[in-house]
């Protein structure tokens, strides 16, 4: 298998996971306004698993738009620059982004090990902790993806430029 088979069936298990996040958000919720409006109840659990899911769904989404590459951007400097700017440009954002999401990364682990020091339980009688996982691994992931974005930019720069100097 190559990097490419690789990088798309992660991405299909990520479409798929999402999918299913979604699909179990939207019954949840269903049967919590059923249950709300003929039986005046609901069950408790539903909220705050509801509440986990959204960020978790929110994560992978964030993580599926950077491997499209559609992820939010301001790219006023598409229009403005000229081409021979923007590669260098982009390589130069990617790596930004890559250090922003590995702080980040840094940062929920931080996060994490508190939650794993003082944290109780939270739903289902899991460790908190445990509901919070997604927070260093998707940033990790994300900034692994700018990161070879990044260098597949680079390679891609290196490559028409030794080409455009070849005589």
């Amino acid at each position: 298998m190559n990097l490419r088979t690789i990088s798309k069936t992660v991405q299909r298990g990520e479409e798929l996971l999402l999918a299913l996040l979604l699909t179990a958000m939207a019954g949840l919720s269903c049967i919590q306004i059923f249950l709300r409006l003929f039986f005046d109840s609901g069950l408790i659990w539903i909220d705050p698993l509801l509440r986990s899911l959204v960020v978790w769904s929110g994560l992978l989404g964030a993580m599926l738009a950077v491997s499209r590459n559609k992820h939010i951007s301001i790219d006023i400097s598409e229009h403005l620059l000229p081409e021979n700017v923007l590669t260098p440009l982009r390589i130069l954002i990617q790596i930004f982004s890559c250090c922003v999401c590995a702080f980040l990364t840094y940062a929920s682990l931080l996060f994490l090990q508190s939650e794993m020091e003082f944290g109780g339980t939270f739903l289902l009688a899991l460790p908190a902790w445990i509901w919070n996982l997604i927070f260093p691994f998707a940033f990790a992931v994300m900034a692994c993806r700018f990161l070879f974005a990044a260098v597949a930019e680079t390679l891609t720069l290196l490559s028409t430029t030794s080409e455009d100097s070849s005589p």
